[in-house]
């Protein structure tokens, strides 16, 4: 279970990676993303840094949140959609949406964007149901232009095109088709479509459309590039939450990250990552609110043992990851990580003794101080360890290598056909692990967020060596009534300030 993914490690460790050098900023509203030039290695993800054009200003604190169309007849077929518009919802794209409709069902948005395709724009207006406000069509959220390959069956598209079939599994950056670089253009297309939602007066807006599309608003959001593509999972009616943020100065927003991917149905179910089956599994698990909370307002405060929620929050935990056999538990000695691990072992353990017969299996628990928290971080909302100071950072940042490798080398063990490996410590060592992952810097540190409790999943389909997909960030749905509501009330209007205010409990 990681986030975003690409192959990290020391040689020694059979990984390589690369240290890039960020490139000055020519002003302090620049927006950071990856260069098409760093598309080059087939493969390789790189974080190389570069001025560009930033997003427009905003006056308010804006959340969106991106919903994908339910399963359409396509999806079910296996057939390349791309842009084309002959599919239409099945029976359980209309449930899944469905759904999404009733896990958003209290939220407050003041307008809906979407594809005008039939499988997206049915999906909204299911979630989007008696609102008064109009959805707005918007052509752009179209899903990728796929131009020769689209309607064809998966084995057609190989058997037809080959090479560029190939290309476009295992290259999809570089791919070109009847003249055309596809996820290059989609992430252009991307950029525009942020102009618009940036420039209309809402607070809280919902955006439904496909699956390359969405990841690359949430892609270009963040600052990665088209090298990016399928390592940011998007599951029919997978919810993403963005938060923009305005700054004091004016210019572009701050973005965080706030979800990625909180599916209708559990993110640890079967099925594939990116298109690939995997058999290599990280989590990582965030403990659950601590007693410190109630003293200090705000939690993770020191080293402190879980409270009443706190301990519901890791039974909860426990239970999401009951249909895995994990095989290991990394720990930060933290004592709130601790008897968060010591609820999922126990858990784990009696899964494969419910008959008379039956022997538990021993999970092993190891502690590890790389995954330890450092306790003077302030009460975070989204983007806090932007505002930390570039000390603490950098211990950060070079304690997160170190707990990076050792989960690395977890599920290096070529013995095993499966491992599934679950680490449990502070949302700054799992965010820090994140970047670890994506090979950014600790620049980005303060675009990605995770709450109490939270779950996310990192799959590597070609082992500790490949590229990993992130199939989810920051889920919470497992915690039912003691989760975070995706959005929030704005009604009133006192823009960024209410935003903190709101955000004093992890959101």
């Amino acid at each position: 279970m990681f986030l975003v993914v690409r192959p990290c490690g020391s040689s020694s460790a059979r990984i390589h990676r690369l240290h890039p050098t960020p490139t000055p900023h020519r002003s302090r509203n620049v927006v950071v993303r990856c260069s098409l030039s760093s598309v080059q290695e087939k493969g390789e993800l790189a974080s190389e840094l570069h001025a560009s054009q930033p997003f427009p200003s905003i006056r308010a604190a804006k959340r969106v949140i991106l919903v994908r169309h339910g399963q359409s007849t396509w999806n079910a077929e296996g057939r390349i959609q791309g842009s084309s518009n002959f599919s239409v919802l099945t029976k359980k794209g209309e449930s899944q949406a469905e759904t999404s409709r009733q896990m958003l069902i209290d939220d407050n948005f003041d307008a809906c964007f979407a594809s005008p395709l039939a499988r997206s724009k049915r999906t909204a207006e299911i979630i989007w149901g008696p609102r008064q406000e109009t959805i707005i069509p918007d052509f752009e959220l179209r899903e990728i232009d796929l131009y020769s390959f689209q309607g064809l069956l998966k084995h057609e598209g190989k058997a037809r095109f080959g090479s560029a079939y190939h290309q476009w599994q295992v290259d999809a950056a570089n791919f070109i088709i009847d003249g055309h670089y596809p996820v290059r253009e989609l992430w252009e297309r991307a950029r525009s479509c942020w102009t618009k939602i940036l420039a209309h007066d809402s607070r809280s807006v919902l955006v439904v459309a496909h699956n390359a599309v969405n990841q690359a608003l949430v892609a270009t959001a963040i600052g990665l590039g088209p090298e990016y593509f399928r390592t940011l999972l998007q599951s029919n009616c997978g919810v993403s939450v963005l938060d923009f943020i305005p700054r004091s100065e004016g210019g572009s927003p701050h973005i965080c990250l706030n979800r990625l991917n909180q599916t209708p149905g559990s993110p640890i179910a079967g099925g594939k990552s990116g298109g690939r089956a995997t058999s290599k599994r990280i989590i990582l698990v965030c403990n659950g609110s601590t007693q410190g909370n109630t003293e200090d307002g705000f939690p993770f405060a020191g080293d402190q043992p879980l409270n009443m929620l706190g301990v519901i929050q890791s039974q909860k935990s426990a239970e999401l990851l009951l249909d895995l056999k994990v095989n290991s538990i990394i720990t930060s000695p933290n004592k709130a990580c601790v008897e968060t691990a010591t609820a999922i072992s126990k858990v784990q353990e009696a899964a494969d003794c419910l008959g008379a017969d039956c022997v538990p299996r021993y999970v092993e628990m190891k502690q590890i101080g790389n995954l330890d928290d450092i306790s003077n971080f302030p009460p975070f909302q989204p983007g806090w360890l932007n505002r930390v100071d570039d000390g603490l950072r950098t211990t950060l940042w070079d304690q997160s290598g170190k707990a990076w490798h050792s989960l690395l080398n977890e599920i290096s063990d070529e013995s095993r056909a499966e491992e599934v490996v679950v680490a449990v410590g502070h949302p700054a060592i799992h965010i820090a692990l994140m970047g670890r992952c994506l090979n950014l810097t600790k620049e980005w540190l303060g675009s990605f967020h995770l709450d109490a409790g939270s779950v996310s999943v990192v799959d590597f389909p070609d082992g500790p060596n490949g590229r990993g997909v992130i199939r989810c960030i920051n889920y919470t749905a497992h915690l039912g009534r003691w989760s975070i509501p995706i959005t929030r009330s704005t009604e009133d209007g006192e823009e960024s300030r209410d935003m903190q205010h709101r955000m004093k409990l992890p959101c």
